[in-house]
């Protein structure tokens, strides 16, 4: 099981980046000592907290020449990670 799927960048994370905590968005059956591991052996830092949340799907309309076409987004599980004290993720690789 892949536990990190992708990081999530926003204006809002972005903001979040300056003070050392990432948001990424996991595998629903990801624990936060798994999400832990994952990111330290990914990026090689170390890791003070981890809070996750599910993100429950939408439903979306749209309309179109034969009426309504329905559905929903997925829903999926977001980790905020905080790194310890002076530790960098560098998403960009600005060398």
């Amino acid at each position: 099981m892949e536990i990190l799927i992708k990081p999530i960048i926003t204006e809002k994370s972005s903001l979040q980046n300056e003070k050392g905590i990432y948001t990424f968005q996991v595998a629903l059956k990801a624990n936060k000592i798994q999400i832990k591991q994952a990111v330290e052996e990914m990026y090689g830092v170390n890791v003070a907290d981890v809070r996750t949340m599910i993100v429950p799907g939408k439903r979306k309309i749209r309309y179109t020449k034969r009426g309504f076409a329905t559905g929903r987004t997925p829903k999926y599980k977001k980790a905020i990670v905080q790194l310890a004290e002076g530790e960098v993720i560098d998403f960009y690789g600005d060398q």
